[in-house]
């Protein structure tokens, strides 16, 4: 029986749906994997230094008396990639604590696509640096997941072999000592400071391949991360994984590396309700 011109029809848009979905998801994983091997973008000149004088001993920022200002730093999870209006996470938490009636700023977002904790290390020694992390009282930080999957590079190798845990973790030794030293640094740029981390979640968790050894991965890094910040009262992990675990499709961008709005809108609420 010859198929009507409305099924062929139908058929033919169906097919073409399909085709497009595709494309999609596979621009989505390309551009990820460009976005971390080529950092563009940033929200802070280096040649904007501050005077020798502004970058000397600072009374810190009283949240009685002048309420919570934030300073951000880090990779593009800190500069928000992905959120459709460039909120990100930074700026939704100021926007969720302002809704609330507490005095709120954001002093300055310095977040990076693409930065690993090698390159936050070198930053932290700019004066201009310097001077805005001393401008706050609240300083997050995003870093680690460049690192740890050593720019996109687990995307690539899909192809041939999925990457096993051990070969994830090949860079962590090293990215936690330079996640050590940056979290030191901030301490002695700024010790009155409450300084947020933002635990990594595993982005590759609803492909096969990638499920099993970046969970294990992600899990021994926060583990990581939060013996860390353990060790002085004014540091916190905020955790993440759990928050993407099950609802990657509803909280990650068309890129499927980078939250989405929503995604972004979770993390902040988190981070509302650890410093509230």
């Amino acid at each position: 029986m010859k198929p009507s011109s409305s099924s062929a029809r139908i058929w033919r848009i169906t097919s073409i749906a399909s085709i497009i979905a595709t494309l999609l998801l596979i621009g989505g994983f390309v551009y990820a994997v460009n976005d971390v091997v080529n950092p563009v973008g940033s929200s802070y000149t280096a040649g904007n230094t501050a005077s020798p004088a502004e970058n000397g001993s600072q009374p810190a920022v009283d949240p009685a008396t002048e309420g919570i200002r934030v300073a951000a730093l880090g990779d593009s999870l800190a500069k928000g990639t992905g959120d459709d209006d460039g909120s990100g996470f930074v700026r939704r938490t100021v926007n969720l604590l302002q809704q609330q009636g507490v005095d709120a700023k954001l002093v300055a977002n310095l977040g990076i696509n693409g930065q690993k904790t090698g390159q936050v290390i070198k930053s932290l020694e700019e004066s201009g640096v310097q001077h805005t992390l001393r401008q706050a009282n609240v300083i997050m930080l995003s870093i680690g997941a460049n690192d740890l999957f050593n720019g996109g590079e687990a995307l690539g190798n899909l192809d041939e072999k999925a990457p096993t845990a051990n070969q994830l973790l090949t860079n962590q030794p090293q990215a936690a000592a330079r996640l050590q030293k940056i979290l030191d640094r901030l301490a002695e740029i700024n010790p009155d400071a409450q300084i947020i981390y933002l635990g990594l979640y595993n982005p590759f968790g609803d492909l096969k391949e990638l499920r099993v050894p970046g969970n294990q991965a992600v899990s021994a890094w926060n583990t990581k991360a939060a013996s860390i910040t353990n060790t002085n009262e004014h540091m916190m992990v905020i955790p993440t994984f759990d928050l993407f675990q099950n609802n990657l499709d509803q909280y990650l961008s068309a890129d499927h590396f980078h939250p989405n709005g929503d995604g972004y809108e979770q993390i902040a609420a988190r981070i509302v309700q650890s410093i509230r």
